[in-house]
């Protein structure tokens, strides 16, 4: 029997990863709005890849009581989408339902099994109210960390043109886990990479690290990466302020294979605006309090000093907030 797997939010990252569970074999639903939603309806979910160009049609609704208990969710909306996610994901869960948050940044479930300076502690400002931590609960939920530089270019239309796609999952506590397994396993048969690590942690710092060096500098510069980087004094910059993110993570026992230089280097030649800098520029809310924010909040917590960060961050938050993007 194929799995059952809903994609919560079917934008760029979701919309490329319900065509690769469809492509995998999987039943395929999303939940998604407006014209996106009446697009998916109509004409099906087209991705553009380097592999191909994949046509596939999901079934697709604004409410998910329409469309039941799942084996396992997807959700992919951005973190300040969360709140609703909690309040409508009920009629998707049956008793043994996995969900899997694909999102950016700091995930509202990081502090859970993760020991150390962070025992007990949470972070309210990721689950406002606790309605993640109260309608879906911990012991459902998988982390998950996508490489994967996605596009919607029109409702229904995503494009992945990105050399890396690449999906990987983990338990938020480090344990084996056979339904991480068995979600992996249609993406990879629909042509994505997907990960199982036993070390989600050390994924989310590996691709936080790079965001945080370049998106706080492109809300400044309003540019891409690329364009953003070919400034020598921001380069620079922006290789501190990565140096202080693994620094953090070190802070906070998680050891952080990269190379600083190295990934300076590889995003130079990014010519991709981040996510949170093409939310500013079509005045949708920013992701300021997951990607840039709770870093620092956790740095606090490990007593890492983090001087261009703090900078950097306070300059990008308050462009969020003078664009009525962000309010804390």
């Amino acid at each position: 029997m194929s799995l059952k797997v809903c994609v919560f939010g079917a934008g760029a990252v979701g919309g490329h990863l319900a065509t690769r569970l469809a492509l995998g074999g999987a039943d395929v639903s999303v939940v998604a709005r407006g014209a996106n939603l009446a697009a998916i309806q109509a004409r099906g979910l087209v991705t553009k890849a380097l592999d191909g160009l994949h046509h596939v049609h999901p079934r697709a609704a604004a409410n998910p009581a329409e469309l039941g208990p799942q084996d396992a969710v997807l959700v992919t909306v951005k973190a300040p989408a969360m709140t609703s996610v909690a309040e409508q994901i009920a009629p998707l869960l049956g008793p043994e339902t996995s969900v899997a948050f694909v999102m950016n940044g700091i995930p509202w479930w990081y502090c859970d099994g993760a020991g150390g300076a962070l025992a007990g502690q949470q972070l309210p400002a990721l689950d406002p109210g606790g309605s993640i931590r109260r309608h879906v609960g911990v012991a459902r939920t998988l982390g998950g960390v996508v490489h994967s530089a996605s596009t919607v270019v029109e409702p229904g239309v995503v494009h992945a043109m990105n050399s890396i796609n690449k999906l990987i999952l983990g338990e938020p506590d480090g344990r084996p886990s056979p339904r991480a397994e068995r979600l992996a396993e249609p993406l990879r048969r629909g042509g994505m990479e997907t990960i199982v690590t036993q070390d989600i942690r050390q994924e989310l710092w590996a691709k936080l690290a790079g965001g945080l060096s370049n998106a706080p500098t492109c809300i400044l510069s309003r540019q891409d990466i690329a364009s953003t980087f070919a400034n020598p004094s921001i380069r620079a910059a922006a290789l501190r302020l990565l140096e202080e993110a693994l620094a953090i993570a070190q802070g906070l026992g998680v050891a952080v294979p990269l190379d600083p230089v190295a990934r300076i280097d590889q995003l130079t030649r990014f010519h991709h605006k981040p996510s949170i800098l093409q939310d500013l520029e079509l005045g949708r809310p920013m992701e300021v309090e997951a990607m840039l924010l709770a870093p620092l909040r956790l740095a606090r917590l490990a007593g890492v000093p983090t001087p261009m960060l703090d900078l950097t961050v306070a300059l990008a938050t308050a462009a969020a907030e003078a664009a009525g993007l962000y309010r804390a």
